[in-house]
């Protein structure tokens, strides 16, 4: 028996090994993503910004029975567009319209390395799209840093968004009460350091508890398929400060101004937390980025909004725990 525990553990270690290596051995990403295929046709919209010729890609994919209504879907910090393919399924088959954005610095649009990043900014650039489909009334749907975005975005354009949509949103607490700061080139030099066993380990740990499925490897090959880039040191700079917009510009204390009708959809196994590694006292450390409670602290500060927490569940709902996901979502969007 023992002889034959020995030699499953073996095994397992050789398949653990052989799926990490076969992630290694894909095709290094160049920093458009041109190599890489996105679920649905990309188009770009062109844009002068802070001095430079930009441009955002996008997907716009219109249902084949419209009710009317667009979806728009706002990406987090480590992801893009493309991870979001089954939700634009379901929302499609229901038939919404479904609008998903690289925001400037993401995925396949461009890296201007020195862009002032702001989430003013990149709603205004996300407006700037809407504008240019001709459309004037979403419902807006904002995952991790997306939904820093969405609640930005919702209170500079309050008559663009019928609702709005917080799945595990960040920014629930203000990191920089508790943990130090940590400067953009600091930031740098720890992005150039980035590769796929490092990335994997964090999102295992934080997002997924420890509990990796093979699925999830995509979004790890999308996020670190470019570091042996030549010019990969540009993403490195972008990645660098869109931490540092992240960590100083908190939505926390914007929440009680919110008037439109919200959703919180709270994977409340999540333990995600600017800086929390960096924090000396480990019982400070311990109190940050608690979900199960994070979750109805900010349903408080929304006046009228609504909670759904999704029980063992970590940072990413509609990839780890999808028809849990999708069905208040599209309930909501219904009533």
């Amino acid at each position: 028996m023992k002889l034959l525990t020995k030699q499953f553990s073996l095994l397992l270690l050789i398949f653990v090994h052989s799926l990490s290596k076969a992630q290694t051995d894909r095709p290094v990403l160049d920093i458009m993503l041109n190599n890489y295929q996105y679920p649905y046709e990309v188009n770009y919209l062109s844009l002068k910004s802070q001095t430079e010729e930009i441009k955002m890609a996008y997907m716009d994919v219109k249902s084949q029975k419209p009710n009317g209504q667009t979806v728009l879907l706002l990406h987090g910090k480590n992801f893009n567009g493309a991870y979001w393919e089954t939700t634009i399924q379901a929302l499609n088959t229901a038939g919404y319209r479904i609008v998903v954005p690289d925001q400037i610095g993401f995925g396949k649009s461009s890296k201007p390395a020195d862009y002032q990043f702001s989430f003013q900014q990149l709603a205004e650039n996300t407006k700037a799209l809407l504008d240019k489909l001709g459309i004037d009334k979403i419902n807006l749907l904002g995952h991790s840093m997306g939904g820093m975005l969405a609640t930005r975005f919702t209170l500079m354009y309050p008559e663009t968004v019928k609702k709005l949509i917080l799945e595990n949103p960040i920014g629930l607490e203000d990191w920089k009460l508790v943990a130090p700061y940590t400067s953009i080139d600091q930031n740098f030099q720890t992005e150039l350091k980035a590769g796929y066993e490092s990335t994997k380990k964090y999102q295992n740990g934080f997002y997924y508890d420890n509990n990796w499925k093979p699925e999830y490897d995509e979004w790890v090959y999308l996020l670190t398929g470019w570091t042996k880039a030549k010019d990969y040191p540009i993403v490195a700079m972008v990645n660098a400060k869109t931490s540092d917009m992240i960590f100083t510009q908190p939505v926390v204390y914007e929440f009680q101004y919110i008037k439109t009708p919200t959703l919180l959809i709270i994977g409340t196994r999540d333990r995600t937390a600017i800086g929390k590694a960096s924090v000396k006292d480990p019982k400070v450390a311990a109190k940050m980025g608690l979900y199960q409670h994070l979750g109805k602290e900010t349903q408080q500060k929304i006046k009228g909004s609504k909670l759904v927490e999704l029980d063992n569940v970590g940072h990413l709902p509609h990839i780890e725990a999808f028809e849990r996901f999708i069905k208040p979502l599209v309930s909501f969007l219904k009533d």
